[in-house]
Formats: structure tokens, C-alpha cells, sequence
């Protein structure tokens, strides 16, 4: 029981040193560009009522959340997605205010994922939400936000998959189907499944143009010219405002020069259905998922109580750490690599030492040295700890004798040196 003990649950994991270092890194990389951009930090509870992130408001479905009760018998949950708990968050303190709000966060999400589907069940995420702005400006922005934030963080090869739901609700409209068809036929565009959508739309009472532009809906992306001819499939005027939307973005990002980070997708779908307008995930090799997933939801924050538009997106930092660390990108970290090993009667100068070193900046571990164990066990132990330095002051304590274990060399200089 004691060893069972030891062990994470199933979906967890434990991150320590150099690789927490590195995370922690990356995460105030990113979050500097957010900051550049003029966004404000928040931070919501880790859980929460079950009511925030029902399925009726297009979050995880219900059986992903762990849920649990209070004491006074209030169903809660651990927050699985960030945008709704944003949403509540500034309802709540934003009511009043009628110009844009740039909020950006730092939190863990936990869904309740199938063990078979390899993901984590507890996941680092940062991203953005901007509330109060319905323009193209506003997703421009979002968009350029993606794509400096990857590249602050090391990657150089990734792309910006960029859709539109309009597009197919426009065409949802027209095609009159139920709820339950339009979940089947969501799934199936989102899987790419030419068969399965060409079975069930061949099936519906909807004239034969219509049927023709679902099946050409999982063909349409790549390139902007490969969606600007999906016009010539549909005069539903809802679908072609989305295609017009996507065009003006990109002459945004044109602007930034960042277009070549951006390919499109007319047939791209999410699992989170509070989506109304752009929907986008970024990809990169070396992670079997997406790492960034965000979109438009103008109506979300209309079920708190403001009628409101919003945009935002997630970074799931846990994938980003895997593609850096499988494409070899190398996260510059600062660790301690010097031990300041000191006798107890040379302390005073071991302390005076440890501070000159982190005064100017350099990383020192301070350790009193156990009469008891020889020299030799600290070098194993500092070599074990990726130490490759030491400055040891005997009891003397007027000198320090320095050794580098890689160089396996050591000289001896008078600590008054270091003092100076």
C-alpha cells in the first residue's frame, strides 16, 4: 500500500527540475506578450458550480468534469475549461463597463478524459480573452497574439488552422436539420469523413446544391484562394459573410506580416459549441494534438447576464513543452550550478560568499558541510545534481578551493578575491 502510495493517478504527473524550470519559463515568456499587448491578469477559482459549465453553455460535456459536492449539497466542478469561468468572472465585475476588457490568464484544467486517449486529465493552459469587441480588428488581434506567443516561446514551425462556424451554421439554416442530425454531421465534417457525411447528407430532403456544398465542406481548406472559391458553391448569405470575414482578417495579418503562419479551414468544427464566428487551432510537429484552440463566442457571456461580445484562445502549455523538447528547441534556463560547501566555523564567510554571488546574478547553493561524511560524497552529490562547481572553505575559511568536477581540476583562491 505504502509503494501504491508513491504513484500519481492515472492522468497526473509530477514535474521537478530543470523540466519545471523550463515550463516555468516558457509560461513568463508568453505571458509577456500578452502584457505587451495591453492584456490584464486574472485568476478564477479551481472549481466551481456545475451550472457555469453545463452543456446547455457548449462547454465539456458532463461525464469529462470531476464533480463533487459541498456541504450544503451544491453540485461543483473542477474548472474544465476557462473561457466560461472568464465569462462569469466579468460579468460579474464588468457589467457596467461598455469598451473592450483584455484580460489574460495562467490556470490548470481538468477534464475527465478516457485513459485510451493518452491526453492529461490535469493541464497547464494560458491564453486571453477579449470582451466587449465584435470587429475583425479584434480577431486580428487574437490571431497575431497566437503567433507571437509560439514564437516567444521557441517554436519556428507551426500553423494557425483558421475557420469560420458561420459558414456551416448558414448552411444548417438552409438545410433545416434537427439537433441530433447536426451533431452526426458535425462529427463527421470535424473527422474529415468523406464517406460518412456523403451517407447522411444523400439521406436529407435538401435540394441537390445544397447537398453538393456539404460535400465538398470537408475539401474546402488550405490556402485564402481555396476558400475565396467556396463562394462560387453558395449564395446563403450567412456563408458568405464568413468567407468575407476570414478575407478582412487576413488583410490584418498581412499588415503584421504573419500570413504565412495562417491556412483555412471552412470545414473545421469544435467540441465547445459557444463558438458563433472564427474558430482556430495551432499545430506543430512532435505532438500528436493541437496546442492552441480558441475562437469567437459572442453569445456566451450573454447567458451570465451581459450581452456581449467575446474572442479568446487557450495555449495548452503541457503539449508546447513536448513539441520544444521532440523538435530539440532548447529553452534557455538559469539553475544553480555552484555549491558553496562550507565548514561550521567558516559560515559567516560561506554566506558573505553565497550573497556576492546572487547579488550579481549568479545562481550559488549554500551547504554546511558534515564533519562526519568526506569530501568526496558531497562531489557525488553535487555531480548528481547537475553541480558542476564547487567553492569549498575549510575551517580555516581564509581561502576557497575551487573544483570544477567536469574539468576534475581544482586551485585555491584567497576569499578575500571574491569580497572585493
Amino acid at each position: 500500500m505504502a509503494n501504491k502510495l508513491l504513484h500519481t493517478p492515472d492522468g497526473v504527473r509530477d514535474i521537478y527540475g530543470v523540466e519545471c524550470t523550463k515550463k516555468a519559463v516558457v509560461q513568463e515568456k508568453i505571458l509577456n506578450v500578452f502584457h505587451l499587448f495591453g492584456y490584464q491578469d486574472i485568476e478564477t477559482p479551481t472549481f466551481e458550480f456545475f451550472d457555469i459549465f453545463n452543456e446547455s453553455r457548449g462547454s465539456v460535456k458532463a461525464k469529462e468534469m470531476f464533480k463533487f459536492f459541498d456541504r450544503d449539497n451544491h453540485t461543483l466542478v473542477l474548472r474544465p475549461d476557462e473561457t466560461p469561468a472568464i465569462a462569469r468572472c466579468a460579468v460579474k465585475y464588468f457589467m457596467d463597463e461598455d469598451m473592450p476588457i483584455r484580460l489574460c490568464y495562467l490556470e490548470r484544467t481538468f477534464i475527465n478524459n478516457s485513459s485510451y486517449q493518452g491526453r492529461l486529465k490535469e493541464a497547464t493552459q494560458t491564453g486571453v480573452e477579449l470582451l466587449g469587441d465584435d470587429s475583425a480588428d479584434a480577431d486580428g488581434e487574437i490571431l497575431v497574439m497566437v503567433i507571437r506567443a509560439l514564437l516567444a516561446a521557441g517554436l519556428t514551425e507551426f500553423q494557425v488552422e483558421l475557420g469560420e462556424v458561420d459558414f456551416f451554421k448558414g448552411l444548417l439554416e438552409e438545410a433545416g436539420m434537427d439537433e441530433e442530425m447536426e451533431e452526426a454531421l458535425r462529427e463527421l465534417i470535424e473527422n474529415k469523413n468523406y464517406f460518412g457525411v456523403e451517407e447522411l447528407v444523400m439521406a436529407q430532403p435538401i435540394s441537390k446544391e445544397l447537398k453538393q456544398v456539404f460535400l465538398k465542406l470537408p475539401e474546402l481548406f488550405g490556402s485564402l484562394d481555396q476558400i475565396q472559391a467556396a463562394r462560387e458553391l453558395t449564395a446563403n448569405p450567412r456563408a458568405l459573410r464568413a468567407i468575407e470575414r476570414l478575407e478582412e482578417v487576413n488583410r490584418i495579418l498581412a499588415h503584421y506580416g504573419l500570413t504565412d503562419y495562417v491556412s483555412y479551414d471552412l470545414g473545421m468544427l469544435s467540441q465547445y459549441q459557444y463558438y458563433t464566428g472564427i474558430i482556430f487551432k495551432a499545430y506543430t510537429y512532435g505532438t500528436g494534438d493541437y496546442i492552441v484552440n480558441g475562437g469567437r463566442y459572442d453569445k456566451l457571456l450573454e447567458q451570465f447576464g451581459k450581452d456581449s461580445p467575446a474572442v479568446g484562445f487557450g495555449i495548452s502549455v503541457d503539449e508546447l513543452l513536448l513539441a520544444l523538447s521532440r523538435q530539440k528547441i532548447e529553452t534557455k534556463v538559469t539553475v544553480a550550478n555552484t555549491m558553496i560547501l562550507y565548514e561550521k566555523e567558516s559560515r559567516e564567510g560561506g554566506i558573505h560568499l553565497a550573497d556576492h554571488f546572487r547579488n550579481i546574478g549568479m545562481a550559488a547553493q549554500l551547504q554546511l558541510k558534515d564533519p562526519d561524511r568526506p569530501l568526496e560524497t558531497y562531489f557525488d552529490y553535487a555531480l548528481r545534481r547537475d553541480l558542476h562547481n564547487i567553492l569549498y572553505l575549510d575551517t580555516m575559511g581564509f581561502s576557497v578551493k575551487v573544483t570544477n568536477l567536469l574539468l576534475n581540476r581544482t586551485e585555491e583562491i584567497p576569499l578575500s578575491e571574491y569580497l572585493q
